[in-house]
């Protein structure tokens, strides 16, 4: 490997590991508030219904799997659903009215007074995770909104906001997914 190389994977580890120190070093109370609502819903026969796009999506799935089936502990199943991962839903709605409205239908299928929808959006501003949080909210649902840069609308709208304030989409998704452990870790205690 040519020196060049070396430094630059040196500095991709210096750059998430600096971002990773400035979450664990920051205020925590929002990531505690996301655990305590995924808890209540959980303790109130709800459910979590999680969307997002690209890697978002991936994490979204990755976060419904960790609570319908176990994080680290041994324990009941909690309800959770990745709305990215029936095509035929996705693309029957992409395709008979468009790709912005793919989370407000599911939501408004789904969603019930009480049940949390769990937006993930790097840019704060996926039109698709906007109008999900919409429907959410109209049907009485708890919305927590995991973003990057400044949060963007997503953040503004939201009832719980933990925010990974970094402009690089990579360096946000990495802390993204320890996030998500974070809070499923909570969840599980």
């Amino acid at each position: 490997m040519s020196e060049g190389a070396d430094a630059r994977v040196r500095d991709v580890f210096d750059a998430t590991i600096a971002l990773h120190q400035r979450l664990r070093d920051g205020k925590h109370g929002a990531i505690v508030q996301a655990a305590d609502a995924i808890r209540r819903t959980q303790a109130n026969g709800g459910k979590v219904l999680i969307f997002g796009n690209g890697g978002s999506a991936a994490d979204a799935q990755h976060m419904a799997a960790e609570l319908v089936n176990r994080f680290q502990k041994e324990r009941k199943a909690l309800a959770a659903l990745a709305l990215t991962t029936d095509t035929s839903v996705l693309t029957s709605i992409g395709n008979d009215y468009t790709f912005d409205r793919v989370f407000e239908r599911q939501v408004e299928a789904l969603g019930r007074p009480g049940d949390v929808a769990f937006g993930i959006t790097t840019s704060g501003d996926s039109p698709n995770v906007l109008r999900g949080f919409g429907a959410a909210r109209e049907c009485g649902m708890v919305t927590i909104a995991l973003t990057g840069r400044d949060g963007g609308a997503a953040g503004r709208l939201a009832d719980i906001h933990v925010n990974v304030p970094d402009a690089s989409t990579p360096r946000v998704q990495e802390v993204h997914l320890t996030l998500i452990h974070v809070i499923c870790e909570l969840v599980e205690a």
